[in-house]
């Protein structure tokens, strides 16, 4: 399936590694050009080396609204020209919360919660202009149903979503797609306590009616087609890849 991307151009936050990674591969693997964001500079290089020719990168700390704000223009001065926003970074520190502190909240917040609808926002005065473009926000299945100990995750990824569904009823109308996207359990550096501790990962898949966690690599068409002009009529939707395990709930 051709999703037509050529001549688009893309942000993806969080995509040195992981599931941004994988957004941003599959992006550019399509023609789209893509600028990926980070804060680990080195493992951004690594990235561009995949697709020198088409991937962009950009350090910036998601915790900081004018950085963030900048990103459409520094795309726009690399290629000309946005098209598609893919929020994806995000942080989910583990604690009873009883015992996180404030600061872990507000910064979970911030990243989360704060930092995609700064984006949205820069990027949507040129969406809203040329009456066409696409915010994917990368939610969680911990924003369908909470997780304990990841009580702040689990309150800004639902508030992802609702910030997806209000954004899409908004810009509707204007030509511009807002969805969302809720991945379960994934084999990503996040996940190492996980995968790197045999009963805990045997334990964590018999919860997963698929029996196994996903691969990066199967966001990455999901991403390329709410990305796509094949999504047009798509709006306002948040889609769950996760092995069934939020269905069987």
């Amino acid at each position: 399936m051709d999703f037509d991307l050529d001549g688009r151009v893309a942000i993806v936050t969080g995509a040195s590694r992981g599931l941004g990674r994988a957004a941003a591969l599959a992006l550019a693997a399509e023609g789209a050009r893509v600028l990926g964001v980070a804060r680990t500079a080195a493992d951004l290089e690594r990235l561009a080396a995949e697709h020198p020719e088409r991937i962009a990168v950009a350090g910036c700390d998601m915790r900081d609204p004018e950085q963030v704000a900048s990103l459409p223009a520094q795309a726009i001065g690399r290629f000309g020209r946005i098209d598609v926003v893919v929020n994806n970074a995000g942080i989910a520190p583990a604690a009873r919360f009883a015992e996180q502190d404030w600061r872990t909240w507000n910064e979970v917040l911030a990243v989360n919660v704060t930092a995609p609808a700064v984006l949205a926002r820069a990027a949507g005065e040129h969406f809203l202009a040329q009456r066409a473009g696409k915010v994917v926000n990368v939610a969680s299945t911990a924003g369908l149903r909470g997780k304990p100990s990841l009580v702040a995750y689990s309150t800004s990824k639902g508030a992802l979503v609702r910030f997806t569904e209000a954004l899409a009823g908004e810009w509707a109308r204007d030509g511009v797609q807002v969805n969302a996207i809720a991945p379960g359990a994934f084999d990503t550096d996040a996940q190492s306590a996980v995968t790197g501790a045999p009963e805990v990962l045997e334990k964590r898949i018999r919860k997963i009616p698929a029996r196994r966690m996903g691969g990066v690599a199967e966001i990455g068409p999901l991403v390329a087609y709410l990305a796509s002009p094949l999504s047009d009529f798509v709006t306002g939707a948040t889609f769950v890849i996760d092995g069934g395990e939020a269905a069987k709930l």
